[in-house]
């Protein structure tokens, strides 16, 4: 299998993990009241888990080690927290109530990215990342879906929209390959921006989310998720 094909079909399994977690979601009728509160928090700080995991195992440690240690690894990673900031408020997610929804976009387009230009490097960690990937849109699909439901859309018109999503998975992870394949430094520059990006993200709009008193189910949650996303690092050999 080419590399090519590989990344196209690693980046369109990871997107199809959106649409699947708000199929999953669409099962409104499943002990709802337990649905909407135990389970809906237990989902979005598993997902927070399974983003803390993936920057703390594969993004900042790789990103990292493609700068070759250089100091610019702090300012990049703080520059990234700061344009997520900075893009949530252009956009005005408080407003639109949908963090879930455009933190799942904003954090799968520079980690595809990053994906296609590892496999371009020939990283041993691509496959990795492209699973936690996968694991972290499956959670952040259903919490997208209940959002968008919640503001008065369709079931169709709400699982169309998070299968057009799929799309973005692809075309990143090619632009990734095509683009970065001889530039590991900015390959290791974007790792670390969206890392600071996924930070930024965990702990405005998830962790937040994730809280229900006198509830253990969500920090929970937020730990299975992170030791899932180590554990899969173990079993790569690392």
């Amino acid at each position: 299998m080419s590399p090519l094909v590989e990344i196209l079909l690693l980046t369109t399994l990871a997107g199809a993990c959106i649409p699947l977690g708000g199929l999953l979601a669409s099962i409104e009728r499943f002990r709802p009241h337990w649905l909407e509160r135990e389970f809906r928090h237990f989902v979005i700080a598993f997902g927070g888990g399974i983003l803390l995991g993936a920057l703390a195992v594969v993004l900042v440690p790789e990103g990292k080690a493609l700068l070759e240690g250089s100091l610019w690894t702090i300012p990049i990673i703080l520059a990234g927290g700061l344009a997520f900031f900075a893009i949530e408020r252009v956009l005005g997610l408080r407003r639109r109530e949908a963090p879930q929804l455009m933190g799942m976009i904003l954090d799968f387009m520079p980690e595809a990215v990053a994906l296609g230009g590892m496999m371009a490097s020939e990283s041993p960690i691509a496959p990795l990342l492209a699973l936690l990937i996968g694991l972290q849109n499956l959670p952040e699909g259903f919490n997208a879906y209940r959002e968008l439901r919640d503001q008065g859309r369709t079931r169709r018109t709400t699982l169309a929209t998070m299968s057009a999503l799929v799309a973005v998975g692809p075309a990143s992870g090619v632009t990734g390959y095509l683009v970065l394949s001889d530039h590991p430094s900015v390959l290791g520059g974007i790792m670390l921006f969206a890392s600071g990006g996924i930070l930024y993200l965990i702990f405005q709009d998830i962790a937040p989310q994730s809280r229900l008193d006198r509830h253990w189910g969500p920090p929970l949650g937020a730990v299975l998720g992170f030791c899932l996303a180590l554990f899969s690092r173990m079993l790569a050999g690392g």
